[in-house]
């Protein structure tokens, strides 16, 4: 009898509803305690790099989170107390996290001391500190600047700039405008470090750095890339099929960006403020409804993505138009010469503005 029991338990509609309870409980067990160490990380990493001075005192604060985290879980019995108490916990973290703010008077390397602005009249705006520095090499440079007046009437082109450094997935996305075939402002949306401070996209995601748009000379930052880094970042410069009037659009958000942030700076995220997110966030200012996706996240994509919506030349295949699109051998022969833009551009698939505004020849 005891047998026959046993077995209908095994097999009976009670056991099952027990083996999914059994196994729920498992499975959320499994997920609170990977959501625990997650949140333990970051907080010990969060402590680590925070602005709590001293660099001992703050490893011995971070360790400290994760051991209380240990003891609290391991030493007690009543695990759904704890965890409440851990949330609780974690919540004051954040709170305190949340006080830590940026600032626009630090230390600052010298290529990102200053800070670029604009002042907008109608269609002619003016852009202030627009970087050209002269570079002997990546640590070695004599930081200029300059100012610049711009006619929105004669923004002609928006090209996308796009370098890797470490494989195809990753990329450091830039967006450069045209004036009638002539005249070009670069924009970079980067982190401004501190000197003697190191790029991390750890530490980004850890209020390590503020956010800077750069506006400069094109000759800044491509041959930066291209002549001075070690080893050489490779650099494709898209032309984008951007009409006018959304051109001067994203011009204008990017020039209300640098002036807010010369008013109230920002931290930067490795991944919800950066080069990428951000230029989406300025398209997305003025209605255009570009998204965010996969390939946003994964910025070497990028150049993919915009393809893909139509926004570059579809005359050729994707792997065409990429290969055609490197601009690192050209950048070395046009050198640091004042026809340096148009040199560049020479050749790219796309249509050339300045071309594209000559009257058709007329047959005798």
């Amino acid at each position: 009898m005891r047998r026959a029991a046993s077995g209908n338990c095994r097999n009976g509609p009670d056991c099952a509803v027990s083996r999914r309870a059994s196994l729920i409980r498992v499975v959320l067990t499994v997920l609170a305690a990977l959501a625990v160490a997650l949140m333990t990380a970051w907080a010990a990493l969060a402590v680590y790099w925070s602005d709590i001075p001293g660099q001992t005192l703050r490893l011995v604060l971070a360790a400290g989170v994760v051991l209380a985290t240990l003891a609290a879980f391991g030493l007690t019995r009543r695990r759904g107390w704890t965890l409440l108490a851990f949330l609780a916990a974690f919540a004051c973290f954040v709170v305190w996290w949340s006080g830590i703010k940026p600032a626009n008077d630090r230390d600052w390397q010298p290529d990102v001391a200053v800070l670029p602005y604009a002042d907008v009249s109608g269609d002619s705006v003016t852009v202030h500190n627009i970087r050209n520095c002269d570079y002997r090499s990546e640590t070695d440079y004599t930081p200029r600047y300059y100012d610049k007046t711009f006619d929105l009437a004669h923004l002609d082109s928006v090209d996308l700039i796009a370098v890797y450094w470490m494989g195809d997935a990753i990329a450091h996305v830039m967006l450069s405008f045209g004036f009638a075939g002539q005249d070009y402002l670069c924009f970079s949306i980067e982190t401004r470090k501190e000197r003697g401070e190191d790029y991390s996209s750890l530490k980004g995601f850890f209020k390590q750095y503020e956010l800077i748009t750069v506006a400069a000379d094109e000759r800044d930052l491509i041959r930066l890339r291209t002549e001075y880094r070690r080893p050489p970042e490779d650099v494709y410069l898209y032309r984008t099929r951007l009409k006018p009037d959304v051109g001067r659009k994203l011009f204008l958000e990017y020039v209300k960006e640098m002036n807010r942030l010369r008013q109230t700076p920002e931290f930067y995220n490795t991944l919800t403020t950066n080069c990428t997110t951000n230029i989406v966030r300025h398209f997305r200012a003025f209605g255009d409804l570009v998204g965010y996706n996969w390939k946003i996240l994964f910025s070497g994509f990028a150049p993919l993505y915009a393809y893909e919506l139509g926004g570059l030349d579809d005359a050729l295949p994707f792997a065409a138009l990429r290969a055609k699109s490197l601009i690192n051998p050209v950048v070395h022969d046009a050198g640091d010469g004042s026809d340096f833009s148009r040199r560049i551009r020479a050749g790219l698939p796309g249509i050339d503005p300045a071309q594209a505004r000559q009257p058709a020849a007329v047959s005798p």
